[in-house]
């Protein structure tokens, strides 16, 4: 049974329904360069008003922090929803008071709404209770489908499920399912990998992933710190040389619960960082004083294949290598198509997310078979860090 109510739990029909939503997208120009976010949340919208229910949106946009900025008001994004709706979308000057009310008191069957900015009050960060019951004032059901926004206690996230009937929305329940397949309830083995430039970024991650998973590859300027902790020479590649008791203790901790740490075996170095560069495949220990690491090589990747084939499923967060600029994309390419193939193929669960991870696979043009991408950044990070998130915790409270 899910830990939290979701759309087909809920009486919504001839109800306002009060739908959190991320569409904080990248605007140039007034226009919509992406509309990614906005195209993830039209199954929830659909499948509100299929059930008789009025969706009235509440969303964010950009750190106004408190104030109206003009330039922050979701006004420009109403085209593009209209697109991917292909309905018209009313929109209200703000998010409460008259304005709100009287847009959301005109609605009729059929139609949808966009709130103001929740950001333009100071409230909404704040959780404010008297602004959270100002929302809730607007409707008769909550509905929260911005798990990428879960992770921070906000008024319209967190304060808005404890005032109204709550359930999660499609998007967010395909986000925690596909989590809780990947780290809550996984199928063993589980492999993790993880990359980046720095360890100290991602210290609280690797610490709650070797208690979860089998196997943890760490790449990118990451696994030059553990090289470093191990006594390998890196020359002059990126690396957090004062992090070096900390990978030390990390590995340590690897050994005694049973998770086997993976690093290059091979590596691919150059002078300079840029595309095109000269560059050469070397062992892993055997990095010239003058160059830097900017790939793992070859047998890494096929070690990594390898390790991959005996495993069900697979979490993924960062590039192996300097992914933006070829030839250093190489290893973070081949190990994606190789993940992607054992999805296809029904071997492997597949859950990737964070910045870097949806641009570096989609890059490799493995995306479309992995078998769950989140968008969700900064949440899908605390997430695999093992913390609660408030959106997400008072979704659970409201299925009790």
């Amino acid at each position: 049974m899910a830990k939290f109510n979701t759309i087909d739990d809920m009486d919504i029909d001839g109800k306002i329904v009060l739908t959190r939503v991320d569409i904080n997208v990248p605007v140039e120009n007034g226009q919509v360069t992406d509309t990614t976010r906005i195209d993830k949340i039209v199954p929830t919208i659909k499948d509100i008003q299929a059930k008789g229910g009025i969706p009235v949106l509440l969303a964010h946009f950009d750190r106004p922090k408190g104030k109206r900025v003009e330039g922050m008001s979701l006004k420009q994004v109403v085209p593009a929803l209209e697109a991917a709706l292909e309905q018209p979308v009313v929109f209200a000057e703000d998010c409460i008071g008259g304005p709100a009310k009287r847009a959301v008191a005109a609605l009729e069957a059929g139609q949808v709404a966009l709130l103001e900015n929740t950001r333009f009050h100071e409230g909404e960060e704040a959780n404010d209770p008297v602004f959270a019951a100002s929302l809730a004032a607007l409707g008769g059901v909550y509905i929260n489908d911005a798990f990428s926004a879960s992770h921070r206690a906000h008024a319209s996230t967190e304060g808005l499920a404890k005032l109204l009937h709550a359930a999660a929305g499609r998007l967010m329940e395909a986000e925690l399912l596909a989590l809780d397949a990947a780290l809550g309830d996984p199928q063993r083995p589980v492999m993790a990998v993880v990359g980046g430039a720095k360890v100290s970024s991602k210290l609280d991650l690797l610490m709650n992933l070797i208690e979860k998973v089998d196997h943890l590859v760490i790449g990118g300027g990451m696994a030059n710190t553990f090289l470093v902790a191990q006594g390998t020479e890196v020359g002059k590649s990126l690396a957090e040389r004062d992090m070096a008791e900390t990978a030390v203790a990390i590995m340590e901790k690897a050994k005694a619960t049973g998770c086997n740490i993976h690093l290059p075996v091979d590596i691919v170095v150059a002078r300079e960082f840029k595309a095109g560069a000269a560059s050469e495949t070397l062992p892993v220990g055997e990095c010239p004083a003058d160059a830097m690491i900017l790939d793992a090589g070859p047998d890494t990747v096929e070690a990594l294949r390898q390790a991959m084939t005996a495993c069900k499923t697979l979490i993924w967060n960062g590039p192996l290598g300097a992914f933006e600029i070829e030839p250093f994309d190489a290893a973070t390419n081949a190990a994606a198509q190789a993940a992607a193939e054992l999805t296809r193929q029904g071997h492997l669960v597949s859950v990737a997310g964070g910045g870097d991870t949806v641009s570096a696979l989609n890059k490799a043009g493995a995306s479309d078979d992995f078998t769950f991408i989140s968008t969700a950044g900064g949440a899908f990070l605390e997430w695999m860090e093992g913390k609660e998130l408030p959106g997400v915790s008072a979704l659970e409270a409201a299925k009790h």
